[in-house]
């Protein structure tokens, strides 16, 4: 199959009616990981109770196919499928992983060592205050900011990363064509530039009540660990908190006055065992050992079969290292541009690059790009 026909096979079983993720991943498995395998077994068992999925694989709304495609072909957006060498590894241990993300902006930042910055709607000056503070400080110290850009301790945190010259990652309930709330149309647009939006609903999809949990599984499930600055005890951050618990991920929590409704979230995620924090650097050190085996694990993950070990330093004198290095120069340069420069695949070149970072030989830099060092 071409990229074409293969990306329309996946948006095929995507919308197929029923299905949901845990299906598709269940079909692909079955199918060797081939989707047009998937589609064939699929079309082989509908029927009976699952006439719903026979009824739109045999007539699929192929306007609205055309529409996915049609947002797909715009720069900057991907589909990134379970079965690619850089979906990302920490998903697999969330609660009915994801079988695809459709994301806005730099995939690549899927990869890099998250943090999640939660908490109230409407949080107070204060509360707003340290999530900025957080954030700025543990996006300096070379942590993704991830959350859910609501309003609140959400939008804060990604404002505070974007204005520090970082890059953050929203994961959103809706379909990234929308933007929820819509007050935030221009921090969205600042994320797809110096970021990421992903969302594992197709473009079209409106924002529901249901929506928000199954996004807040993917919030969790991305970072190695998530800080809730303020929640009051009905907060969708405390059920982010709670996933992050089960999915083994760190929980921090900012304690707060007595008198504060929204601190009684954070003394109840104390108690029950959440790590107390009153500085971004007790939150940076806690996660420090979890980022360099996230790394570590993804360079040997992602690299050929017969690519040097992260910290060996045999990259040197392999040809293909030697192109990218040639095609990085001594300016700036973004994933794309180095596709047409050396002529290496973009996820070939993601992990070399991720190699050369760890190797310090190359530094990634906000809006995508990436920079040779001395």
């Amino acid at each position: 199959m071409d990229e074409y026909d293969e990306l329309r096979a996946w948006l095929l079983a995507l919308r197929t009616p029923g299905l949901g993720p845990g299906g598709l991943r269940e079909v692909l498995a079955m199918a060797g990981g081939r989707i047009d395998a998937a589609l064939a077994l699929l079309r082989r068992r509908a029927g009976g109770a699952d006439a719903g999925v026979a009824a739109w694989l045999d007539a699929p709304d192929e306007a609205r196919l055309a529409a996915d495609l049609a947002w797909l072909a715009e720069p900057g957006h991907r589909l990134l499928r379970c079965t690619e060498a850089d979906f990302p590894p920490l998903l697999e241990t969330v609660p009915q992983p994801p079988a695809a993300l459709f994301v806005a902006g730099d995939a690549g930042l899927l990869l890099h060592p998250q943090v999640a910055i939660v908490g109230a709607r409407g949080a107070t000056p204060a509360g707003l205050e340290h999530a900025r503070r957080f954030a700025r400080a543990l996006a300096l110290a070379g942590f993704t900011v991830t959350s859910g850009m609501a309003d609140g301790i959400d939008g804060a945190a990604h404002e505070a990363a974007l204005d520090a010259g970082a890059a953050t990652i929203a994961v959103v309930g809706t379909g990234l064509d929308r933007v929820y709330p819509r007050k935030h149309h221009a921090l969205a647009q600042r994320i797809v530039a110096q970021g990421a939006q992903v969302s594992e609903f197709p473009p079209g999809t409106a924002p529901r009540a249901d929506h928000f949990p199954r996004r807040n599984r993917l919030i969790s499930g991305l970072s190695l660990g998530t800080v809730v600055v303020e929640a009051d005890l009905r907060s969708g951050s405390l059920i982010t908190a709670r996933l992050a618990g089960e999915q083994g991920r760190e929980v921090f929590a900012l304690p707060g006055s007595i008198a504060n409704p929204l601190a009684r979230g954070c003394h109840r995620l104390i108690r029950d065992g959440a790590h107390l924090v009153e500085e971004p650097a007790e939150v940076a050190e806690a996660l420090a050992p979890a980022a360099h085996a996230l790394g570590v694990e993804l360079a040997v993950r992602l690299a050929r079969p017969d690519a040097p070990a992260p910290g060996s330093g045999g990259w040197r004198g392999d040809p293909e290292y030697a192109c990218l290095l040639a095609a990085l120069g001594h300016d700036p340069a973004t994933l794309d541009e180095l596709v047409v420069r050396s002529g290496l695949a973009a996820a070939a070149l993601s992990s070399m690059l991720l190699m050369l970072e760890l190797e310090g030989r190359v530094a990634s830099l906000p809006g995508s790009r990436y920079q040779r060092l001395p």
